[in-house]
């Protein structure tokens, strides 16, 4: 994998907490300085030329991230702060006005909490209810479990495409063509898998995709909501305000600007968009179905490492996503990520945003390894040697 891009990174660091968020490639990080440093100028707004750079390279990035998952055109994408404003943007903003009392939200019990309290709140206020489609064995949704979970007063399921934990990739394009055919909306979370897999929105039918900027090698603080047109039209802006809006006068009447611009008060942030065209420039530089490949070698190198040290526990094995769960037998997750921490390894412990995790693994906390396109064999290496240094400590020599 050329990874030229992260060649400032220290080669001390072995960062395994891409699921959190990913580090920066040098391109982005000299638009967004760029940006800064010589037209740093607001834009949709100004009748001069450093405003109309500005503009251009912002709305350069929504060209691109269309091309990215393949939508019909720009218009249907909407910049955000991150896949949590994204999924309330549209559960406030669209379902809130059309579900009805008794009307059925379908989720599962390891999505993120950004796909589970929107829906709670609303489910509060509506008198909506909530069920969760029953896991596999290997905590995989299967069509015939959902099958299962939809009834008559179903009318969405809201879904991860990869989750943050299991790490299990869901088959979206056959949920989807399943749920269409009974008339039921799906939401996607792509945040997990917007930067290792392929996505195309048509060929998938997905009504709504969400994701952030910074778990793609992007800025914090950008993010995208594509919706299919006919519903971003019916969709309610969360926010008012400066940008968004065509006039308004003294009686009260107000006209909005058209999709996408209507969900786009305020100042956005600009130098963020701009950076973030620059990672899915690289993404579409290096090639998704080559990012996915190569990850997979790793998990399945590391899998094959980490079995062999009887001392360590491995919660989703037989998941093809790109993340690890495991434990340190009779060691609390967050000892051990302290410990390693002491050789510079970066791994993520706790409930990982997903507080019904106990329910489906048995087990309140785990450690999390995800993995990124400037991760290496020899940094897998190095984790499983430090386990194994950690073992003879704690239990003698068992290696």
């Amino acid at each position: 994998m050329d990874t030229n891009e992260f060649n400032y990174l220290n080669p001390q660091i072995m960062y395994f907490d891409n699921g959190a968020t990913t580090f920066k490639p040098q391109s982005m990080i000299e638009a967004t300085a760029d940006y800064y440093a010589n037209f740093s100028t607001n834009i949709h707004r100004g009748d001069y030329d450093l405003s109309l750079k500005a503009e251009l390279a912002y709305e350069n990035t929504r060209e691109l991230v269309a091309h990215l998952i393949k939508a019909k055109n720009k218009q249907e994408i909407i910049f955000t702060s991150g896949t949590t404003e994204g999924i309330n943007m549209i559960v406030e903003g669209f379902f809130k006005q059309i579900l009805k009392e008794r009307d059925e939200i379908v989720l599962t019990l390891t999505e993120h909490a950004s796909n589970i309290l929107p829906w709670y709140r609303l489910s509060d206020e509506l008198g909506l209810t909530i069920k969760f489609i029953p896991l596999n064995e290997s905590n995989e949704v299967t069509l015939e479990a959902l099958k299962h979970t939809i009834t008559n007063k179903t009318k969405v399921v809201s879904l991860a495409h990869i989750t943050n934990t299991i790490g299990d990739i869901r088959d979206i394009k056959a949920i989807s063509e399943y749920l269409h055919e009974q008339g039921i909306y799906l939401l996607v979370d792509a945040a997990q898998s917007i930067a290792h897999t392929k996505i195309d929105v048509i060929d998938m039918d997905i009504d709504f995709l969400i994701f952030s900027g910074h778990k793609m090698y992007g800025p914090t603080g950008t993010g995208v909501v594509y919706g299919k047109m006919p519903y971003l039209k019916k969709m309610q802006p969360l926010i008012l305000g400066g940008g968004m809006n065509d006039e308004f006068d003294e009686s009260g009447d107000y006209t909005l600007k058209p999709v996408p611009y209507c969900f786009e008060a305020g100042t956005p942030n600009i130098a963020g968009v701009i950076g973030l065209g620059k990672s899915v420039e690289m993404l579409l530089k290096i090639g998704l179905l080559k990012i996915e490949g190569y990850e997979r070698d790793l998990r399945e190198y590391a899998i094959e490492k980490l079995k062999m040290l009887p001392h360590i526990v491995i919660y989703n094995e037989h998941n093809a996503g790109h993340t690890i769960l495991f434990n340190i037998k009779d060691v609390f997750a967050q000892d051990t990520a302290i410990y390693l921490n002491q050789f510079g390894i970066c791994v993520r412990a706790g409930s990982h945003c997903a507080k019904m995790m106990p329910k489906v693994l048995g087990i309140k906390n785990t450690c999390r390894i995800t993995f990124g396109i400037y991760n290496t064999k020899s940094q897998i290496d190095f984790l499983v040697k430090a386990l194994a240094q950690g073992a003879d400590d704690v239990y003698g020599d068992v290696i």
